[in-house]
């Protein structure tokens, strides 16, 4: 059966920039939810300080938890070889902390999608850069996993992989053991396209998800498709909820998930509006993996 994860969506200023919030803290709340897991994410303040990575496995620990994967942001699309010559070796040291955080899945994303670059391009420097990054992961049984991501929040631009096609070219261009997809169904409607459509077509190299839902402050979806089409800047028609109220199909995804045999970490994005908002999300999704698992 699936396993639940959560992510600190809603304290990424605090645990990221100003510091207003500890990473103990943060442990201490989210151990609190019917979860087994906490996703880590490598910009926390306190990772600068190696020292503190077997610290913090341990007090996830002492709360029954474990630290399934890890969130982080390479940029492979960089035309500059030196530039990505760097992101490759950042990549290995997250590499490295998720495995002394007891992980098994680390993110990877393309890159940048930078005027003049090529769809093939793209693809190949993206492809050879997580290529280059597999011999590493797999020596320390860690899975990369490539997100159908929008945009990282210190990114200029969107994913150069952001649309479904080109996800799917780069997903199809990596073939290893060590390799898959974390899914994100919310990060399809960015894109403005089908959630659903998307899974379909890489549902067998799923590995891992991002639990989330978005909702429509006005207008349609037809709407969303022609004014945002995945342009810079988040889709202002859009806003993150409650999971299970917002608009993606969670009986449709877990349908296909279950058919493909998926039996993984679903990691949640949400409680932007508070822990009881994410207590109800928790909630919802433990109702539907017991509907669909048990």
């Amino acid at each position: 059966m699936p396993k639940l994860a959560a992510f600190p969506k809603a304290f990424m200023q605090a645990l990221c920039k100003d510091g207003t919030m500890k990473v103990s803290e943060w442990i201490d709340l989210a151990s609190k939810l019917d979860i087994d897991g906490l996703e880590w994410y490598a910009g926390f303040l306190e990772m600068n300080d190696k020292r503190n990575w077997p610290l913090f496995r341990q007090m996830v620990s002492d709360k029954g938890k474990v630290i399934p994967m890890m969130c982080c942001s390479p940029d492979f699309t960089h035309p500059d070889k030196k530039f990505r010559d760097n992101e490759m070796e950042k990549q290995k040291v997250w590499i490295d902390m998720t495995h002394t955080l007891g992980g098994s899945y680390c993110r990877v994303l393309s890159g940048q999608r930078r005027p003049g670059l090529s769809v093939e391009e793209g693809v190949k420097l993206a492809a050879d850069c997580i290529y280059e990054c597999l011999p590493y992961a797999q020596e320390r049984n860690i899975t990369l996993i490539l997100e159908n991501h929008y945009k990282d929040d210190f990114w200029e631009y969107p994913e150069f992989a952001q649309k479904m096609d080109v996800f799917c070219k780069l997903v199809d261009a990596v073939q290893h053991p060590f390799f898959g997809v974390n899914y994100d169904p919310s990060n399809t409607y960015l894109a403005g396209e089908d959630p659903v459509e998307l899974l379909k077509r890489v549902s067998h190299r799923v590995v891992t998800m991002h639990a989330s839902d978005r909702y429509l402050k006005y207008g349609t979806i037809e709407d969303l498709r022609n004014e945002e089409g995945g342009a810079t800047g988040y889709a202002k028609r859009l806003s993150h909820g409650e999971i299970g109220k917002g608009l993606n199909d969670y009986d449709a995804i877990f349908s296909e998930l279950k058919r493909v045999g998926f039996n993984s970490w679903i990691s949640i994005e949400d409680g932007v509006d508070g822990m009881e908002q994410l207590e109800r999300s928790v909630a919802f999704l433990r109702k539907k993996i017991k509907q669909y698992w048990e």
